[in-house]
């Protein structure tokens, strides 16, 4: 079996903050690097720009320095005022042209650090409320700005995570079928889905069927791992609450031959936050190892529609362990 590659989001090694209560205490960059540096079994880390990084030279210092690697530039779009009523769909133009500018940015600095990819979560284009928004415009708005990121260096491709809601009630990215129809009325070549399996989860889609769609439409894919309750984004630890779509997931991540890093979208807020993470790998290359051992022929030959019992049996002695 091949090792899995791991990395974590570097907002999640820090302070973080609910509606009532906050967590952890702040790191500096050293101080979440030097923390992933001692991981077990996990090498790589999406840092967040501008604001947990914004000097290439010595991000990338730090990082050979203890032998990690950048899984993504994790590009944030929502913190600044302007962004509040959206970004990249803002009624205003000159906003719209700041929200791509800090993707460009973000590519500029994703090239001199070397992440061989920029990543993007448009949470505050979105709405509340019937009759709020003109959707016909906001495409437009999401083809015009998406498209023009996209467009700036492309050898740097451009990576949308879609979403169901937060900090929008509703996301006008909210699933993989409209992420990649997006796509498809841009054209162009340099972008991605960032397929986070949580997102999907509470979405009301099954993540391994969306990454099947993601794939069969010829985009690239870039995983996050985590989990939820099915009603909220809560960012748990992947697996620990829909185990058997996770190992689905890790089924159709084996059959299309994913190489790139898994990296954990998982929030510690009352956990320890080293115990948190390497449970995550743990339970990911533990599913990954089964997974790789099933006979992937015979599956295939039975996932027909019809052999579901024939599949439960094989589940059993190769997931369950019964």
């Amino acid at each position: 079996m091949k090792k899995l590659k791991h990395a974590v989001i570097s907002s999640f090694l820090s302070k973080t903050k609910d509606r009532f209560h906050e967590y952890n205490r702040v790191l500096t960059l050293e101080e979440k690097l030097d923390f992933v540096a001692g991981l077990e079994n996990i090498d790589g880390i999406e840092a967040v720009f501008p604001y947990e990084v914004n000097d290439a030279e010595k991000l990338k210092k730090e990082l050979q320095k203890r032998n990690l690697h950048l899984s993504a530039l994790n590009v944030n779009i929502k913190v600044e005022p302007e962004f509040r009523d959206g970004g990249l769909t803002n009624p205003s133009k000159e906003i719209r042209d700041k929200a791509v500018q800090f993707i460009k940015d973000g590519k500029d600095f994703a090239q001199k650090c070397g992440a061989d990819k920029v990543t993007c979560c448009p949470l505050g284009d979105g709405y509340e409320f019937n009759f709020q928004s003109n959707y016909l415009q906001t495409w437009e708005y999401l083809k015009e700005t998406i498209g023009a990121a996209a467009a700036y260096k492309p050898e740097i491709p451009l990576f949308i995570e879609y979403k169901p809601s937060e900090t929008r009630a509703t996301c006008f990215l909210d699933s993989a079928a409209k992420t990649v129809s997006l796509f498809n009325a841009i054209g162009a070549s340099s972008l991605g889905v960032t397929l986070d399996f949580g997102h999907s989860i509470y979405g009301g889609e099954n993540p391994a069927e969306a990454l099947a769609l993601v794939h069969n439409s010829g985009y690239p894919v870039y995983i996050h791992t985590n989990d939820n309750n099915g009603r909220w984004d809560w960012d748990l630890v992947a697996g620990s609450h829909h185990f058997v779509q996770f190992a689905e997931f890790i089924y159709y991540l084996q059959v299309l031959g994913y190489d790139d890093y898994i990296t954990s979208d998982t929030s510690p807020t009352r956990w320890d936050i080293k115990d948190t993470f390497e449970m995550g790998a743990r339970i990911t290359d533990e599913l990954w190892k089964r997974v790789d051992g099933w006979d992937k022929s015979y599956i295939n030959s039975l996932l027909t529609g019809t052999h579901y019992m024939e599949i439960a049996k094989y589940l059993e002695s190769g997931l369950y362990k019964f």
